[in-house]
Order: structure tokens, then C-alpha cells, then sequence
């Protein structure tokens, strides 16, 4: 029987860094995650694993019931529910963990009713529903392979994904049934498309009615997308994966919505498919009708669209425009309980709140999402904002907002998080002086529990300087070796960046930098940039890399300039290192400034904008490669076989890529390397078999560290 205390087995002999680095995924496995609060504040329901070494998590309760004592107990164990079988997971499946990068195992992910009595969830395929209250799990019979299970609100039903299919169920295990079934093998219901699910921040495909009578389901057609093989060189008697990928200025997937009954009855949502081809979110609750928020394929044009339930018919609520580009955003859009929308807006400079047609913040606020909408005020999240007194770099804070003013939930400085049912807030801490995360149950600001964290610590602290660099005060984050003195000498250094929209890297957390720290320890200064584009100071720094990512690159260059007077930096022995957009940054900075940059780890770099999907690239690059192919080849790395750009002398450089990666396909490392091989560059490419744009498996995890700090090394 599995107990709520990590497993007695796990104290052992202390790992190296790079060695618990990979078997606690980045630490993330026993940290509570996945909150929900009952509305009546009775119950929080949490998923974590029993220890910082097991990947596999458990359903959890945590009960707060009046005159009970707080206190924490299983709601559901894979391993008993699975009687302790192997977790065997559908290649539908596989494919949500990797949009969401989810490395762990067991339940992963869980849905509930609207009193959050009932959870349901998948396990290998199988369909399992959790009474809360009671703490008993059981399967209900139904085909399979299930995905993204969902009790209605009522708690009567559970509606699923299996096959394409969008079926039904009682939440006894009776009646099952589908309530849409697929055309062909190219079409299903109840499934959010690849660019949905990688780009959108939209991993659902179908959203319960407030009544429980209905559904809204969206038909995904990919028989216009192009098809593309994922192959396993490693495996030459394996079959290639055929996957649809939509590149950019190629087709999309057909997003259309229904209105589906429980009684069968069907009708299909209308609006301008045309001019908004993206369905980019969908709300519905009891305080207005269904919501929809469409976006035209440019971004820089979206509406709020209300749903006449009835008839399938829509209205314009509202409409954004953007001359550059619009941010969907988290919690948002959605009805207030007088029936006012809720969305975050860049208006004035800034991103800010707004409550039917009044901003409730200003520019001392960087909305970043909205967490809760309760009858009186707004729970959000937000960083400071270009008017803010103090820039409090790095940080992330909860705050209270209504017509009255803004209010601060969270202290101290750090990064917080918050999910709120009713009275009862669970706000979730890191902080850069400590490692980990503490989670607080506070009701009326009142602590009722701390959440128990079963993560490991890391075996080295994370001595972390979070300062400005260059004249654009770019937001960086400073590591120097354990034990390093005044008076020791110069540095070599390693820039460590994402540098992309999107990945703010500087934060005000340990865990964040333990890795940096790792490299630092190995003899490097290492410096962290959060250049224009990347989020938390303004809308302005975010779109100014609009169709010139290379301006990410003249920040890194600008940081390491910047600091070199503060810090011991040897800038004539420079090194920089990223993966994905940041393994794209740091070929650049090897291919353009090798003046600057000496050598460079390469992982998962997109080298030629064309290959990647339509609409992260054609947002950034603002419009299509047959639009703007001039724009598309001077931000490539490689363009027909040949580097766009390569400024002598050549520099060393590792590629580091997953043959099985399906986001950013293996064809971007095998372009650049064949380019720089046309060039008489030599270069080390280290080809991952088996492994996709994530590398959770745990001696590939240890072993590229090792090898990266060998390469560095060797290179300067």
C-alpha cells in the first residue's frame, strides 16, 4: 500500500551533479504539482510522486474539511490500479506528453467535476475515475486507447477521446456510447491540432456545457497538412513515423467546432473560418454563453466570438488588432460573474487587465496570465511592468485586482504561483536563496497546510547574481565557480541562453540556475541574458525582434560587453551553449560573431525557418516564406545547402540533436551540418537515437552534460 512518505530506499551514497540532475528530472519528481481546489474549499486535489526519484505519480487529497484535521491521503496509485502491469502508453498519447514535455510517468494529468468530487484520468490507455470524498479509484470499462478523459460537470458522465472518436460514458460505466465519430482515418473529435497543443497553449479538443447536457467539440481535418517521416536510423527494420507537420506558408489543419448533445442532436458553431483559421481558445461556464477566441493566420487580427448555443450562430463581442503581433495568454479570455469579459491587452505601452471595457492595472504590471476570476476580484499573475518603482528582476508575484486597486498576494522575492477554489488559495513559492518550492494552503490569508515536497535537493547551491547588462539593461543572471576570490583571475566564459520569445530564463528561483551553476564549478564564468523577446518587461521588448531574430543575438553580445567591468569575464575565451531556440542562437553566434563567440554547443537548433511550423515562425517572421523570402533567409542558418552567413575563422562547434524529435525536426542539424561540411567548417555532431526534442532518459540526460563540458574544454 502506497503511503504519502517518499520511499526508504532512495537514501543512498550522494550522486554526482549531472547524475541527479537526470534521475530527478531537473528535480522535478516529488514536487506537488497539477492543484485544484474544491469551490467549497473542502478539498485540494494535487499530483505528486513518492519520491525525488520515481517518475511515476499518484492522485492526492489533501482535506480541509471543517473540524477535520488537515491531512493528506491517496486518491489514486497507478500501481495498484494497474496491479503492478507496465504503463503502456498509445502513440496518441506520447504525442500529448511531448507538446506538454511531460517526462513522468503514472497519472500525469486528471480532469474533475465541477463540485472537483469526481476525477477522472488516463492510465495505459484505460479509463480510471477517483471518488475524492470517499479516496476509492476504479476503472470503468470502455474501448480504448482512452484519451484526455473529462467528467461532466454534474459528475454524471465522462466524455473521452478514443480512436478519433469523442464517446461518452455514465459515470457508473454505463451507456457508453459515441457522440461523433470520424469521416476518415485523416479527421477526429475532441483532439487539439499540433499547432494548438505546440504553439497555443490549447492542449483540449472538446469542453463540457455548464448544464451537462452537451458538449463543444472541435473535427480536426489534417488531410490538407504535408506529411513527414520521423525515422530511426538506429532501427533500419522499424517503419518510419508518419506524422502531419504543418512548416511554415504550408496548410493547417481544418479546425471546425460542434455543438454535440448527449441525446445526439448536433450543430455546427459559425464564424469567419476564413479570416480566423485559428480556433486558439474556447470558454464555457455558467456566467455567459460559450467563448471563443479566433485568430486570423497573420496574429495580428483576433475576435472574441459569443456562441448562441441554440443555433450554432455567432457574435463579435470584441476584436484585437496588432500591427505587429497578438500574445494569447493563459486563463484568458473568459466571463466575469456579471457577465463581463476578462482578457489581458497591450494597451498604452503595457500589458494590462481589462474587465469589460475598463483596464483595472496599468504600466507598474506586466500581466503574464489570470489564474482565477471570483466574485469580486481577479487573481492574476504579473511581473513588474516598465512604470514599476522597483524592476524586481526576475521575479513573478500573485496579485488581487478589482475596481478598487491591485493587491499583492504573494511575498518576498521569487517566483509564485497560484491555483484559488472559493476561500482557499494554494500559492506555490521558489525563491533564488533556497532550493525547491514551498506550497502554502492559505484560507482568508490564513496558512492552513504546507503541501510536503518530496524533491531531492541538489547536491550544489546555486550562488546566483541577478543583475542588468549593456545599455538596454538586459536582465542577466551571473554564476562563477564555487570558492572563486577576488584576485583569482579572469574567466573563461559560457553564455548560457534560451534568448527566444517565450523562455524567460533570468528568474529569481535556485533550481532555475543549478545547471549554470554545474557548468560554472567546472571552471567557467557563466552568464544567462534575457535579451529583447524574451517575456517580463514589456510588449514593446517582446515584438521589437519582430522579423530580425538576429537582434537576439546583438543582446547576448551587448550582455557579455556589459558585464565584463563587474565581473571576471576573459573575453577573449567566450563559449555559449542552448538548445532549440537557444542551440539556433548560439550557430548564430559562432556563424556571425565568431569575433565574440569561440565555440559553441548546438541542441535542436532550427536552421531554416521554413522547416519549422506555421504559427510560431510565421508570427516571429510576420507572414509566409512566399510572402517574406528574403525575411526567412537572412534569419536562416542554412538556406538551399549553403550557410546564409559565415564570418571568418571558423569556429568549433558541437551539434547535439534527437533523431526521434518531431517539433524540431533532425533535418535542421543534417542541413547545417552538410552546409558547414560544403564549407570546410569542422564541426562534431553527436546524433541522440531514440530521443525527441526532450531528453528525459537519464543516462543520455548525465552523459551530454559530461560531454559538453569536455567539448568546451577541448575548444577553448
Amino acid at each position: 500500500m502506497t503511503t504519502n512518505e517518499p520511499h526508504a530506499n532512495d537514501a543512498a551514497v550522494p550522486l554526482s551533479f549531472p547524475r541527479q540532475y537526470a534521475r530527478t528530472q531537473r528535480f522535478t519528481l516529488g514536487a506537488p504539482r497539477g492543484f485544484t481546489v474544491s469551490p467549497d474549499g473542502g478539498r485540494v486535489v494535487f499530483l505528486r510522486s513518492t519520491s525525488g526519484t520515481h517518475r511515476e505519480q499518484l492522485l492526492w487529497v489533501l482535506d480541509l474539511s471543517a473540524g477535520a484535521a488537515v491531512r493528506e491521503r491517496v486518491a489514486a496509485d497507478p500501481s495498484e490500479l494497474l496491479g503492478g502491469a507496465a504503463e503502456r502508453l498509445s502513440a496518441e498519447e506520447r504525442a500529448r506528453r511531448e507538446r506538454s514535455r511531460e517526462g513522468s510517468a503514472g497519472i500525469v494529468s486528471y480532469a474533475v467535476d465541477r463540485a472537483v468530487e469526481l476525477a477522472a484520468f488516463p492510465l495505459s490507455g484505460r479509463l480510471f475515475t477517483a471518488e475524492l470524498r470517499a479516496g476509492t479509484a476504479r476503472e470503468l470499462t470502455v474501448p480504448g486507447p482512452v484519451i484526455d478523459p473529462r467528467p461532466s460537470p454534474d459528475g454524471r458522465h465522462v466524455a473521452y477521446v478514443a480512436r478519433g472518436a469523442l464517446r461518452v460514458v455514465g459515470a457508473e460505466g454505463e451507456g457508453d456510447r459515441a457522440l461523433a465519430e470520424p469521416e476518415g482515418p485523416e479527421c477526429s473529435y475532441g483532439l487539439a491540432e499540433f499547432v494548438a497543443a505546440e504553439e497555443m497553449g490549447r492542449a483540449r479538443g472538446f469542453w463540457w456545457s455548464p448544464e451537462s447536457d452537451r458538449l463543444l467539440v472541435a473535427r480536426v481535418d489534417e488531410s490538407p497538412v504535408a506529411r513527414w517521416w520521423i525515422a530511426d536510423p538506429a532501427r533500419p527494420e522499424a517503419e518510419p513515423q508518419r506524422v502531419a507537420y504543418p512548416a511554415a506558408g504550408t496548410a493547417n489543419a481544418e479546425v471546425r467546432l460542434f455543438l454535440i448533445g448527449l441525446d445526439g442532436d448536433r450543430r455546427e458553431v459559425l464564424w469567419d473560418r476564413a479570416r480566423y483559421p485559428y480556433l486558439a481558445r474556447v470558454h464555457w461556464s455558467a456566467d455567459g454563453p460559450p467563448l471563443l477566441l479566433a485568430q486570423a493566420r497573420d496574429q495580428r487580427l483576433q475576435a472574441y466570438l459569443a456562441v448562441d448555443a441554440a443555433t450554432g450562430e455567432t457574435r463579435t463581442v470584441h476584436v484585437d488588432e496588432d500591427p505587429v503581433w497578438l500574445d494569447l495568454h493563459p486563463g484568458t479570455p473568459v466571463w466575469d460573474p456579471q457577465g463581463r469579459l476578462v482578457r489581458i491587452a497591450d494597451e498604452g505601452g503595457a500589458r494590462v487587465l481589462e474587465v469589460g471595457d475598463r483596464a483595472l492595472t496599468g504600466g507598474a504590471l506586466q500581466l503574464r496570465s489570470v489564474l482565477d476570476v471570483g466574485a469580486n476580484d481577479v487573481l492574476v499573475s504579473a511581473a513588474a511592468g516598465a512604470e514599476a518603482k522597483d524592476p524586481e528582476l526576475g521575479e513573478l508575484h500573485v496579485y488581487r485586482v478589482n475596481e478598487l486597486g491591485v493587491e499583492r498576494v504573494s511575498e518576498g522575492p521569487g517566483i509564485h504561483s497560484a491555483v484559488r477554489g472559493g476561500e482557499v488559495t494554494v500559492l506555490s513559492s521558489a525563491r533564488v536563496d533556497a532550493p525547491g518550492s514551498v506550497t502554502r494552503v492559505l484560507r482568508d490569508g490564513r496558512e492552513l497546510a504546507v503541501i510536503a515536497s518530496y524533491a531531492e535537493q541538489p547536491v550544489l547551491s546555486a550562488r546566483v547574481h541577478l543583475v542588468e547588462g549593456g545599455a538596454r539593461r538586459i536582465p542577466c543572471a551571473v554564476l562563477l565557480p564555487a570558492g572563486y576570490r577576488e584576485g583569482d583571475g579572469l574567466l573563461p566564459v559560457l553564455m548560457d541562453p534560451y534568448g527566444g520569445p517565450h523562455g524567460q530564463r533570468v528568474v529569481a528561483a535556485h533550481n532555475a540556475h543549478v545547471t549554470s551553476q554545474w557548468f560554472a564549478d567546472q571552471g567557467f564564468a557563466v552568464v544567462v541574458a534575457d535579451g529583447r523577446g524574451a517575456p517580463g518587461r514589456s510588449p514593446e521588448w517582446e515584438k521589437e525582434i519582430a522579423g530580425d531574430l538576429t537582434k537576439t543575438l546583438e543582446d547576448q553580445v551587448e550582455a557579455l560587453r556589459g558585464l565584463a567591468g563587474t565581473f571576471p569575464l576573459d573575453l577573449e575565451r567566450v563559449a555559449i551553449r542552448g538548445w532549440s531556440y537557444g542551440g539556433y542562437l548560439a550557430a548564430m553566434a559562432v556563424l556571425r560573431r565568431p569575433d565574440v563567440f569561440h565555440a559553441a554547443v548546438v541542441g535542436a537548433p532550427v536552421t531554416d525557418l521554413r522547416l519549422y511550423d506555421t504559427h510560431y515562425t510565421e508570427r516571429y517572421l510576420g507572414g509566409t516564406p512566399q510572402e517574406r523570402p528574403e525575411v526567412y533567409r537572412a534569419n536562416s542558418l542554412v538556406w538551399d545547402g549553403e550557410l546564409t552567413e559565415a564570418e571568418g575563422p571558423a569556429r568549433p562547434m558541437m551539434i547535439i540533436h534527437g533523431l526521434a524529435d518531431d517539433n524540431v525536426v533532425v533535418a535542421h542539424s543534417l542541413k547545417l551540418s552538410s552546409a558547414l561540411l560544403a564549407a570546410g567548417r569542422p564541426h562534431e555532431v553527436l546524433p541522440l537515437s531514440g530521443v525527441t526534442h526532450m531528453t528525459p532518459q537519464e543516462q543520455i540526460a548525465e552523459n551530454l552534460l559530461l560531454l559538453q563540458v569536455d567539448f568546451l574544454k577541448r575548444s577553448l
